[in-house]
């Protein structure tokens, strides 16, 4: 049966436009004005927008189930407006083998409402220094490689990642800590963490592994992509890297463009995330980096843990937060409504940006023939996130009870409604 969603505005080829988008046989059949079919859906003037594409999350499936699974995190995806997402491998088992990276492939499709791709390892259990089979992994479906959570500690290690993802042609998507200057701290180096007397993390555990794997990059050739950038010295390095025609590109988490260590109030967890929140010239870089190209896309890091993993203070607790369902709305109202970003800005950051940089063909943008992944989103209603109503099992999250715009009111994916929320329906 197809459908026209009628009277929304659409974000296509880089500009909105008012119209009327027809979905035959899950694909964009025709955009344009007083279209018609037999299933009628009415945006209402709301955005209609390509699904969102997030090109970092933690589903914990298998192994850690307790946190997350790809069925809720896939549906808090969907109620962020996502229908693209790439899984980190630091599950257990971590997929190493081709069977492995099979069945955990076959998981995300079944299980999965939305597109959930899978990454592989950089190393055998990211861990160690020895390289899986990457050509095997690729053929069993993995879209992309990454120990993230932990750094390749090992500069050769490394070289010979990159040799043999370019000859794969494969990205490396590094998540950039060395562990000696990391040193078992818990919150970024500075006022904070004399304040609270807690462990500190300096800048240079990021820096200077970036600054390692960029050179590794220029000599290999490799597509070297930098997880969630948090620095202001990360971003010059990457900037200088572009300049030179290094095959780099990086994504920023919507945590460090809207908060800094000022934020950080009293010893809780839900602002404890790894890389840590930093220093206002650190947020004033990343943004500045987004607007200038040098940052290529936003990605959340949705970081799912228990109740019990979060309750014990910066100290005791795990790093990380939940992403998929703030991630849209907060970034909207912080920087679209008050002048930073444009709302095509965004759009594109969430959607196209990371499609072309990891060849996803088939996934974001609103065009002819394309899939009809859509989101529709609310950006005339203020409305405060309960994180109560998450689909996600994780609740962990510092935004909760912030006064937003911007949430979804629909997501599709391949033309079928994968969430809709109670007012639209």
């Amino acid at each position: 049966m197809a459908t026209v969603i009628k009277n929304g505005y659409i974000y296509t080829n880089g500009e909105i436009v008012h119209g009327d988008l027809l979905i035959k046989n899950g694909l964009i059949s025709a955009i344009g004005t007083d279209l018609k079919a037999e299933n009628i859906i009415d945006a209402k003037k709301q955005l209609i927008s390509p699904g969102l594409i997030d090109v970092h999350v933690h589903y914990r499936d298998p192994g850690q189930t307790d946190k997350e699974n790809v069925k809720t995190g896939s549906l808090a995806a969907a109620h962020g407006g996502f229908t693209t997402v790439c899984a980190m491998p630091n599950v257990v088992p971590v997929p190493n083998t081709p069977e492995l990276m099979r069945k955990m492939v076959k998981n995300n499709c079944e299980n999965g409402v939305i597109h959930v791709l899978q990454y592989a390892p950089i190393t055998v259990n990211e861990d160690t220094n020895e390289i899986p089979d990457y050509a095997a992994l690729k053929k069993a479906g993995c879209v992309a490689l990454s120990n993230d959570g932990k750094g390749v500690q090992n500069a050769y290690t490394m070289y010979l990642a990159m040799q043999k993802a370019q000859a794969n042609n494969l990205i490396i998507a590094e998540h950039a800590q060395d562990d000696s200057l990391f040193n078992q701290g818990v919150i970024n180096e500075g006022r904070k963490a004399s304040e609270f007397n807690l462990a500190p993390i300096t800048e240079l555990a990021e820096t200077t592994q970036i600054a390692r794997d960029l050179l590794l990059a220029q000599k290999t050739g490799a597509h070297y992509h930098v997880c969630h950038v948090s620095t202001k010295k990360s971003v010059e390095l990457i900037r200088i890297a572009k300049s030179k025609g290094i095959n780099v590109t990086c994504e920023v988490a919507p945590h460090h463009l809207l908060l800094g260590e000022e934020n950080i109030i009293s010893d809780n967890a839900n602002f404890k995330m790894n890389p840590p929140l930093r220093t206002k010239a650190d947020q004033e870089a990343l943004i500045a980096g987004l607007l200038d190209g040098t940052i290529d896309m936003i990605a959340t890091d949705h970081a799912p843990h228990t109740a019990s993993d979060k309750q014990n203070g910066f100290a005791e607790a795990a790093f990380g937060i939940v992403g998929s369902e703030t991630a849209f709305c907060e970034l909207y109202t912080k920087f679209v409504k008050t002048g930073i970003f444009t709302l095509e800005q965004l759009i594109n950051w969430l959607t196209l940006a990371p499609a072309t940089a990891f060849g996803l063909t088939k996934a974001g943008k609103i065009a002819l023939g394309q899939p009809a992944d859509i989101a529709i989103f609310d950006l005339h209603k203020k409305e405060a996130i309960n994180a109560a109503n998450f689909k996600s099992k994780g609740k962990n999250t510092p935004f909760n009870n912030d006064a937003v715009y911007g949430q979804t009111v629909l997501t599709m994916v391949d033309g079928q409604i994968v969430f809709q929320s109670e007012e639209s329906k």
